[in-house]
C-alpha cells in the first residue's frame, strides 16, 4: 500500500502557504501574482514527482500520469479567500501531489496512476469554480468575456496578465479516469467538536439563492407622520423575521439558511428608506427540502406584498444542484478509515460547495474531510492538527490504491 511521508507533506503544505502569508493564514486571490507564482511552483513539484505538468487557458494545473493503465483524478483549489486559511483547498492539492509520489515509490502499485490537479477560483474572485466549470465543459467564452471581480478587474485582462491568454482549456474525457477524489478540511465543527476524525462525504449540498425587494416611499424622516409613512426598511425587517420563523417549522436535519446583504436606499439618517433589499439562501442536500424553502418564500412575500404598505417582490438569483458522492468511493474510504481510527469516523454532508460538485457530473467523484479546529474557516486562524492533516493523507492514499485496483 501506499506510504504517505507525513513530514514532506507538512513541509509542502507549509511552503505553499507563504505565498501570499497573511497572520497564520493566507491572501492569495485568484490570478493575483503570488496566485500564478504557487501554481508554477505546482507545476514544478509535479514534474519533481515524476508527472507531466500543464497549466491550462484558466489556470487549471494538471500533473498528468502518462505511464498510468487506470487513474484517478485527485486534487482541490490552490486560491484562497481574502485573507483566508492555509489548508482550504491546498490540503487537497498537496494530498494529490503526495499521493502521486507515494503511488510511483511502491512497486506493488504499477500502472495505478494519481493524477493532480489544482483547481483555478474556485472560490469566486471571478465566478464560481471556473477552473472546475471550464474541465467539464461548463464554461464559455461569453461567460469568460463577462466576468470581473469586485474591484471591476475583467478576467480576460487577468488573464492575460497571467500569461494565459490564447492557451487552450483542457476539457475532461472521463474515458481517461477512473474517476476523481478531493480532500478538504471539514470547515464546520462537527468532526472537531464529537472528537472524529474522518468525514465521509455522502453528498455536496444544493445551494438556493434569492433576492427580496421591498419598495416603499421615501420621505422626510421629520415630517412624515407615522401613520402614512411606506417604511421599506420596517417592511423588510418585519419580513426577514417571518422568513426567518417559517423556515425553521419546515427544516430538514441539516437544513441552513441565512438572511444577508440587507440594503437600504438611500440609508440615511433622517429619511424614510423608499427601497430595502435582502438576500436570502437555503442549503440542504435534499433538493425537496429546497423547494419547499422555495414555494414557502413566495407565499411569504406575496402575502407581505398584499397587506401593504409596501410593495414586495422575489427573485430568483442562482440555483445550484445538489450532488450524491459515488456510493463505492464512499465505501472505500470508510473501510479505509476503519481500519486506521475504528469508530472515529462519519458519513456527512458537505454544507460547502466544493468542485466536486461539478466534477461529479461528468464522472464518479467522492470526497473525505478531516477536522477543522473549533469549526472556524474563510478567516486566517483557520487551522486543523498536523498529526490529523498526516493521518488524513494516509486513508486518502489506501482508499485511492482500494478504487484503483477495484477498478
Amino acid at each position: 500500500m501506499p506510504k504517505i511521508d507525513g513530514a514532506r507533506l507538512l513541509a509542502d503544505l507549509k511552503r505553499l502557504a507563504g505565498f501570499g502569508r497573511y497572520e497564520t493564514g493566507v491572501h492569495r486571490p485568484s490570478y493575483s501574482d503570488v496566485d500564478i507564482a504557487s501554481r508554477h511552483w505546482l507545476a514544478e513539484k509535479y514534474a519533481e514527482a515524476g508527472l507531466s505538468p500543464i497549466i491550462d487557458g484558466i489556470g487549471n494545473v494538471f500533473g498528468r500520469a502518462d505511464g498510468a493503465t487506470r487513474r484517478l483524478l485527485v486534487g482541490s483549489h490552490s486560491e484562497t479567500q481574502p485573507r483566508g486559511g492555509w489548508l482550504d483547498g491546498a490540503l487537497g492539492v498537496i494530498y494529490g501531489l503526495e499521493l502521486a509520489r507515494a503511488f510511483a515509490a511502491d512497486p506493488d502499485l504499477k500502472g495505478l496512476g494519481i493524477e493532480t490537479v489544482a483547481w483555478a477560483d474556485e472560490e469566486g474572485h471571478y465566478g464560481n469554480m471556473l477552473g472546475s466549470r471550464s474541465f467539464t465543459g461548463h464554461l464559455s467564452e461569453a461567460e469568460i468575456d463577462g466576468y470581473e471581480n469586485r474591484e471591476g478587474d475583467r478576467l480576460r485582462d487577468a488573464l492575460a496578465r497571467a500569461g494565459l491568454a490564447g492557451k487552450p482549456r483542457i476539457e475532461v474525457d472521463p474515458r481517461h479516469y477512473l474517476g476523481y477524489l478531493e480532500a478538504h478540511i471539514e470547515q464546520g465543527d462537527t468532526l472537531d467538536s464529537t472528537g472524529l476524525r474522518i468525514g465521509i462525504v455522502e453528498g455536496i449540498v444544493g445551494i438556493w439563492n434569492w433576492r427580496v425587494v421591498l419598495t416603499g416611499q421615501q420621505n422626510h424622516a421629520g415630517t412624515t407622520q407615522m401613520a402614512r409613512r411606506k417604511d421599506a426598511g420596517v417592511a423588510m425587517v418585519r419580513l426577514a423575521t417571518q422568513i426567518h420563523d417559517r423556515f425553521a417549522e419546515i427544516a430538514g436535519p441539516r437544513t441552513v439558511w441565512t438572511i444577508g446583504r440587507m440594503l437600504l436606499d438611500p440609508n440615511a439618517p433622517s429619511v424614510v428608506p423608499g427601497r430595502a433589499e435582502m438576500q436570502v439562501q437555503a442549503r440542504d442536500i435534499d433538493e425537496a427540502i429546497l423547494a419547499r424553502y422555495r414555494d414557502a418564500l413566495r407565499e411569504l412575500v406575496a402575502a407581505s406584498d398584499r397587506a401593504g404598505p409596501c410593495r414586495a417582490a422575489v427573485e430568483e438569483l442562482s440555483q445550484t444542484e445538489p450532488r450524491l458522492m459515488d456510493p463505492d468511493f464512499e465505501k472505500a474510504i470508510e473501510a479505509t478509515a476503519e481500519r486506521y481510527v475504528p469508530g472515529g469516523h462519519m458519513r456527512m454532508p458537505s454544507g460547502a460547495g466544493h468542485d466536486a460538485q461539478v466534477i461529479s457530473h461528468r464522472m464518479r467523484a467522492g470526497m473525505m474531510f478531516i477536522p477543522s479546529l473549533k469549526g472556524v474557516s474563510h478567516h486566517w486562524s483557520e487551522d486543523t492538527k498536523e498529526e490529523d492533516i498526516v493521518l488524513g493523507a494516509q486513508v486518502f492514499a489506501d482508499a485511492a490504491a482500494a478504487i484503483l485496483n477495484a477498478g
